[in-house]
């Protein structure tokens, strides 16, 4: 599973110097795995962030007053392995006795926060909404086939071809699909390698797809129960976190071999420009691209700025494509551009990789109330709620209250997306992107019948439109996303959602972390290896399980 060693010079802890560029999951996991495992000082471990905060995509910030933000939301399992072994590593802040993984363990095994959906899917019927029986898949003959198919060829035979190039029209009406499709965001023009990773990687959750049931969920969102204890720690370790400062380039020595001696930045609220050397012996990590790089935020009455251009993606104020572009472009990296992949592949084709989020700040309880009467699902306990016959594919998800470390007991907190957000509401006659907070909203209590007062002049919803989000599972070819360790490296390793990781499966916490302990284990000739890829099909408990489940 670990990539083929290079020729990496012999490393003392005691002597490097490591940067790490980005400040999201993948830097923050390599900063702790390179204090844990690797013994390098903290205090020499350095954090360069273009933004204010860490944490990257895995966000979360507001207030009552102003309401509530965040972009997205993350599925955890027993099977995400490197990202369990992590937060073993980290003290909660609530009790510094316990760690992380101990905190969201003891959270998921309380009987109150068990997942069990009682309304995964929902049809508009005659009278209004309507649950679904997703008991069954609705998958006939040709779609199993089609499944097996997909799920059995070789990924050099799928190659760049779609999803939707290899199943009929129908499938894409199954019950089936409708619970793949908003569990993990795909889209029938997707790619089918990603497709079928999937269907290896997670075949443990098709008994329970109806139910979520296999689904952990941490305390309060993933920047409060994840990033802020990392962060807390690494700082007490002594570990250098360099905030508002933009990567912009790196500088090779004149070798055959690939080694880093500058990275060049620019401070963000000044402009003003600078250089670190880095020496043989030091290491650098990159995180390339940025799944939100370039969101944009509406209000409760303004809709999110459109979609940019490619070329404004390589000017966003994070720089995350900037530094990608160059490193892959032959005329600012001579040496070594052929090694860094293809990141116009994902950054020029928003009009595929884009959605939108929606975050809802309630100050009046009317609508939980009515919302847990109406699923069957406390807070907490409903997991996703699809809405199949939504214009926009809109999805919701009521968490456990309060959602923030920060949220007063009076204000309540949700989440939802629209996967098509160019298509017209059913209810509000235009497009979810061009929609304001209160205009989502009012679509939303359409789909569910619920009057529209007091909920609706009691709320603030905030709308992120986010072009790249899906950007990893767009189709692409051999060669498109880098090695974590590129070909001739002795002190570079890039992290992050867009480089290759045979077997395991973008678009999860677990893949950005497994790259930062692979990117320490190489460079760093730790014994500690990453664990392997949960592979469920191994298991013939888990592969008759799932087939009964794709039988119904």
């Amino acid at each position: 599973m670990p990539q083929a060693h290079n020729s990496h010079p012999a490393r003392k802890p005691e002597e490097v110097n490591a940067y790490l560029v980005g400040g999201g999951i993948a830097s923050l996991a390599a900063a702790t795995h390179l204090i844990h495992d690797a013994h390098v000082p903290a205090n020499q471990i350095h954090i360069i962030e273009s933004g204010p905060l860490p944490g990257g995509s895995m966000d979360g910030a507001g207030e009552p007053e102003k309401g509530y933000v965040l972009r997205g939301g993350r599925m955890l399992n027993f099977s995400y392995l490197c990202t369990y072994d992590l937060l073993s590593l980290i003290p909660s802040l609530s009790n510094p006795a316990k760690t992380v993984k101990q905190e969201i363990d003891e959270f998921n095994a309380a009987p109150e926060n068990k997942t069990n959906a009682h309304a995964r899917v929902i049809a508009k019927g005659e009278k209004g909404p309507e649950i679904v029986d997703v008991s069954k898949m609705g998958l006939s003959k040709k779609d199993r086939e089609d499944l097996v198919y997909v799920a059995m060829e070789t990924e050099k035979k799928l190659g760049d071809r779609r999803i939707d190039e290899f199943f009929e029209k129908s499938f894409f009406q199954t019950n089936f699909w409708f619970m793949w499709d908003t569990m993990f965001a795909f889209e029938p023009w997707h790619s089918a390698v990603e497709f079928k990773r999937y269907l290896h990687r997670f075949i443990q959750e098709f008994p329970r797809i109806n139910s979520l049931a296999g689904v952990d969920r941490t305390p309060y969102n993933q920047y409060d129960s994840i990033i802020l204890p990392i962060e807390r720690y690494l700082k007490a370790q002594g570990v250098d976190f360099r905030y508002d400062t933009k990567v912009t380039s790196l500088s090779f020595a004149p070798t055959a071999e690939m080694t880093v001696t500058e990275i060049h930045f620019a401070f963000a609220k000044t402009g003003a420009t600078g250089l670190i050397h880095v020496e043989p012996h030091d290491i650098a990590f990159v995180t390339l691209g940025s799944m939100t790089s370039n969101s944009s935020l509406g209000t409760n009455t303004t809709s999110p700025a459109p979609l940019p251009t490619p070329e404004q993606a390589k000017t966003a104020p994070d720089g995350s494509w900037q530094l990608w572009s160059a490193l892959a472009n032959p005329d600012a990296n001579p040496q070594f551009h052929s090694s860094f992949g293809n990141p116009a592949n994902f950054y020029t084709r928003t009009n595929e990789s884009n959605w939108l989020s929606f975050t809802v700040t309630l100050k009046d309880p009317s609508f939980i109330k009515q919302y847990e009467e109406w699923s069957g699902n406390k807070a907490g306990t409903g997991a996703l709620v699809t809405f199949k016959d939504s214009a926009w594919l809109m999805s919701i998800v009521v968490p456990h209250q309060p959602h923030f470390l920060n949220q007063p007991e009076n204000i309540q907190v949700f989440w939802g997306y629209g996967l098509f957000p160019f298509a017209v509401g059913n209810f509000v006659n235009k497009p979810m992107a061009e929609c304001s907070g209160a205009e989502i909203m009012t679509e939303l209590l359409g789909h569910l019948n619920f009057p529209q007062e007091p909920t609706l002049w009691n709320s603030i919803t905030i709308p992120a439109m986010m072009p790249y989000i899906t950007s990893q599972f767009l189709t692409r070819k051999e060669g498109d996303r880098p090695k974590v360790i590129p070909e001739g490296s002795t002190n570079l390793a890039l992290l992050g959602q867009y480089v290759e990781i045979e077997r395991d499966t973008v678009f999860t916490v677990e893949y950005s972390v497994r790259a930062a302990q692979l990117a320490v284990h190489e460079l760093m000739g730790t014994k500690r290896k990453p664990r392997d890829v949960y592979r469920g099909e191994h298991n013939v408990k888990v592969l008759l399980d799932a087939l009964k489940m794709l039988l119904t």
